[in-house]
């Protein structure tokens, strides 16, 4: 590990070592520890007592933050040309389909959430190898594949994110950002955790929820108490 930064250092003394923080705690010392210039993402991390090989032990869900996520989410709509005006009128930033079909093909990923119909999946089957891999492939368990193009825009533009356990039983995500008041940094990671409780596999035995840790873009790890989760 190389040396520590003046900032790291200074992020570092803010949390007492061995220290459990309650959720409501961690999310007003988040704010302290980050010392970046630009407004860092809040981020959360969830380490399940499940195993992600198992499909009856895959958690994934969707969950609306109530104060959205303080990013702006750019939204592909490939849907039918009787839809394009619905898809505008919410919100999404790009309106088509085999135009932006034939860009994707061609290795255009310049999007964070694709909304598509369930007429059109067929032809967008073919692009798996190249949204797979990055997260973007319309699915719908995460509410992407719906005939209400206008409703799940607007969900998204809301707030609405899609998560799911990684490989090491991991759930990772990120929640705000720095510039939010320590209440919606709270309301959110609690919506979210709350939510992941909610999900849990009947197939899990044991501790579901082994750990929690809240975090900023390039900053060190607050340990949570997951009974802290339920205090308002």
């Amino acid at each position: 590990m190389g040396k520590l930064t003046k900032n790291q250092k200074l992020a570092l003394s803010k949390i007492e070592a061995g220290k459990v923080y309650t959720l409501k705690e961690a999310s007003a010392l988040v704010k302290e520890i980050t010392l970046t210039k630009f407004d860092a993402s809040v981020d959360v991390d969830v380490r399940l007592g499940v195993d992600p090989r198992k499909a009856n032990q895959m958690v994934r869900g969707v969950v609306s933050l109530p104060h959205g996520t303080g990013k702006e989410v750019r939204v592909l709509a490939l849907c039918t040309p009787d839809k394009e005006a619905e898809a505008k009128a919410a919100g999404a930033d790009y309106v088509g389909l085999d135009e932006y079909i034939n860009k994707i093909k061609g290795g255009w990923t310049d999007v964070d959430v694709i909304i598509t119909m369930p007429s059109v999946m067929g032809k967008i089957g073919a692009l798996g190898r190249v949204l797979g891999p990055r997260g973007l492939m319309p699915n719908p368990k995460s509410g992407t594949v719906t005939n209400e193009i206008g409703n799940a825009i607007k969900e998204i533009k809301q707030g609405k994110i899609d998560f799911k356990v990684d490989k090491t039983g991991i759930v990772h995500t990120s929640i705000g950002k720095v510039s939010f008041a320590p209440e919606k940094i709270f309301d959110n990671a609690k919506e979210f955790i709350s939510t992941l409780i909610k999900l849990r596999p009947s197939a899990a035995k044991g501790t579901y929820v082994k750990s929690i840790y809240l975090s900023s873009t390039m900053s060190p790890g607050i340990k949570v108490d997951p009974k802290s989760v339920d205090e308002n």
